[in-house]
């Protein structure tokens, strides 16, 4: 028989599966589950932007496109992030049009790293950045956070990470899965360290329109840092387009064509369709933004209100669409705690470490799901824990 282990990759084999996928495996087999799991907006993408998909595909328009993407596109990445965040890009040179916001973070940390250059993640945090460092000969280093700091990055746990090996500090906020942000304040704290060491910031920024009672700043706004900051975003989180797998990056030229070469012999260029449907999006989308956080802060409001109600301790989150509640008041692990709620209330949420040792004892939620879902889990929540306490 084949011998597969001395032909895969030690550093494929290395990685662990997504602690994520567990739950969904469950949920898979089951009926009338209700799912808190999946971190994708709930609403359709509104109709005219995929009316702008289906008018390209009448037209024939199913050709490649340019690498780096239509200029069209690229034309109104750099609109939209002048009018919504007061960030400055040419569509020429400082813009790629990505499969997803994640090929984007793929390209960022891939053009910089060499082998053994550390890659600082702060955690919990999506699950792919660590991964990808590795894939890149990196070393990817946690920056464990805390809920006591409503999980932002201070300066002293980023100087206690800095070594002469570091290389990039990744930015993931708003966070995917505590919720949490960082203020310009709070970046602004950051920048000796970062300017010292010539620290590239890869700024994940996907949920970049879903903040409540506050206005995202990105790192890319501080002047010193603009040179080296990567901005990452995409459609699919602001303008529901998650299965349109349209994202792009931003930042200096230098490093933009060096993403854009490895993007070329990857991937040659995004899907056509979406680079159409983005146009539209970007032009006319503004109101479909406001229209959906403004239902996502309800959504909000309520649960996190309820998760209280129930004896279960929950920061407020200010970014994203979840809920991070610390779970340790129930003396269940993250696991044990979500694996029990999906078999015996059939609720998913996902645990907490999957997305890094220091989310131990929380679990995520996501409250892109309807009210009335939202609703009926919070019932079920509310038979779990009332079970355990008296058992």
């Amino acid at each position: 028989m084949m011998d597969y282990d001395s032909v895969l990759s030690r550093r494929v084999r290395d990685i662990k599966p997504s602690g994520i996928r567990k739950f969904f495996d469950i949920l898979e087999n089951m009926t009338d589950a209700i799912s808190l799991g999946v971190g994708e907006p709930d609403f359709q993408t509104p109709w005219h932007i995929r009316d702008a998909g289906i008018w390209s595909l009448e037209k024939g328009f199913t050709k490649y496109t340019s690498n780096a993407g239509m200029t069209d596109v690229r034309r109104e990445i750099c609109r939209y992030l002048e009018r919504r965040f007061d960030l400055r890009y040419s569509p020429e040179d400082q813009v790629v049009v990505t499969v997803g916001g994640s090929e984007a973070i793929d390209l960022a940390i891939r053009c910089i790293t060499d082998p053994g250059d550390e890659i600082l993640i702060p955690e919990p945090s999506f699950v792919c950045y660590g991964p990808i460092a590795s894939l890149a000969s990196g070393v990817p280093v946690a920056i464990p956070l805390t809920a006591d700091n409503e999980f932002r990055l201070s300066p002293e746990q980023l100087a206690a990470a800095v070594t002469p090996k570091t290389k990039a500090l990744v930015l993931p906020y708003p966070s995917n899965p505590t919720g949490g942000i960082m203020e310009r304040e709070d970046l602004e704290k950051l920048v000796p360290i970062l300017k010292e060491r010539g620290i590239i910031v890869i700024s994940d920024e996907i949920y970049a329109e879903l903040t409540y009672g506050r206005h995202h700043v990105s790192m890319a706004n501080i002047p010193e840092m603009y040179e080296q900051t990567i901005v990452v975003n995409g459609m699919s989180k602001c303008y529901s387009m998650t299965g349109w797998r349209l994202g792009y990056a931003c930042g200096p030229r230098e490093l933009i064509s060096q993403m854009t070469k490895i993007h070329q012999y990857a991937i040659m260029s995004a899907p056509t369709t979406s680079q159409y449907a983005a146009v539209e999006a970007l032009k006319n989308g503004d109101g479909d933004i406001e229209a959906m956080k403004e239902e996502y802060d309800g959504r909000r409001r309520y649960l996190v209100s309820g998760l209280r109600a129930l004896g279960l301790d929950c920061f407020e989150p200010r970014g994203a669409f979840y809920v991070f509640p610390c779970i340790r008041s129930t003396g269940l692990s993250s696991e044990e705690f979500c694996e029990r709620l999906l078999v015996e209330q059939k609720v998913a949420c996902i645990a907490g470490n999957a997305f890094g040792e220091s989310g131990e004892g929380f679990v995520r939620m996501c409250y892109a799901a309807s009210m009335q879902d939202l609703e009926e889990a919070l019932r079920r929540i509310g038979l779990f824990v009332e079970s355990l306490k008296q058992r």
